[in-house]
């Protein structure tokens, strides 16, 4: 991760090393954050936001989960996210805000004396698996780490604390030389990558896990759905057996960080013609058409990122 010069830190512009926070916070010792990936990518020659404000909504919603009361508006924050994409002059870029309890009591339960930190960061980052990855898929492998169950963690929550599992489940894989882990649900069916969601093509169909399989229901997992849809596919939502993977006709994953990621195999078992099949690559196209203008937003999800500084300026004067 290579730093640009500018953060956004609690209502102020930050140059990117004085954004710290101390080592006697909360969320370092507990996990007790909420946190958001964005996507902004060049179209045209400029930038846009891609499904801003429905991200800044979960993080708020995951807030509410964890009794984090965030001290900004919604469009605060939107507004924080323009300005580090103008300010760092990025035409693309991954955002990551993130909301946490700071530096007051140690006790586990939080006290009202602890304070609610906030910022908003920007970075450049590629393909999250890689670009070969991307183009002609990934190989990835059954964790032996389940994902949480429900009612102890809530995983349709993206809260640092969970994504502790997450970690377990792609350092296996990792160590194991594949590219990224699958988890399985308490009950053994299938749940989702160590940060993505899943889907298999099975005669045409797009299944994917449901929410109650101890997934995160990602924001670019409902573009899929609704870009799917749109492109005249059946979309299933439903529970999922492990031998599922290893007969699909082609699998992907999907994720703010890993976009739309083909899966070339499973445990070493070649997953259709091993590489990157064609609903897949209609789904790829799809997505990425509507950064490139080949796709129409119909829906409404890209966001140009303020060229002026208006609306940065704005959040800054606010502090």
């Amino acid at each position: 991760m290579q730093a640009t010069q500018t953060i956004w830190h609690n209502g102020k512009y930050k140059p990117w090393a004085e954004a710290t926070t101390h080592v006697m916070a909360h969320a370092l010792h507990y996990g007790s954050s909420v946190f958001e990936g964005i996507r902004v990518y060049e179209k045209e020659g400029r930038p846009v936001g891609f499904r801003v404000r429905e991200h800044m909504q979960r993080l708020f919603d995951s807030a509410r989960v964890y009794r984090i009361t965030i001290p900004y508006t919604l469009d605060e924050l939107v507004d924080a996210c323009h300005g580090v994409v103008s300010r760092n002059d990025l035409n693309s870029a991954y955002l990551r805000p993130i909301a946490y309890r700071g530096y007051g009591s140690i006790g586990l339960a939080p006290k009202d004396d602890l304070p609610v930190d906030v910022a908003v960061a920007a970075i450049e980052w590629g393909a999250y698996l890689g670009e070969e990855a991307r183009e002609k898929g990934a190989r990835v492998c059954v964790s032996s780490w389940q994902r949480v169950a429900p009612n102890t963690i809530p995983a349709g929550v993206k809260a640092g604390g969970t994504y502790l599992s997450s970690q377990l489940i792609s350092m296996e894989a990792h160590r194991l030389g594949y590219d990224e882990g699958l988890g399985l649900s308490a009950d053994g069916t299938l749940s989702e990558g160590a940060g993505e969601n899943l889907f298999l093509v099975k005669n045409g169909v797009l299944i994917t896990p449901p929410q109650a399989s101890s997934i995160l229901a990602g924001i670019t997992r409902d573009t899929v759905i609704r870009l799917a849809h749109a492109m005249g596919f059946e979309v299933r939502e439903q529970a999922l057996s492990r031998e599922a993977l290893y007969t699909a006709d082609e699998l992907f994953l999907t994720g703010t960080a890993a976009e739309v990621t083909p899966v070339a195999s499973v445990d070493d078992l070649d997953i259709g013609c091993g590489s990157r099949g064609p609903v897949t690559q209609r789904i790829q196209d799809a997505f990425f058409g509507l950064f490139s203008g080949d796709t129409e937003d119909h829906f409404g999800w890209l966001e140009p990122i303020a060229a002026d500084r208006a609306a940065t300026d704005r959040v800054a004067s606010a502090s």
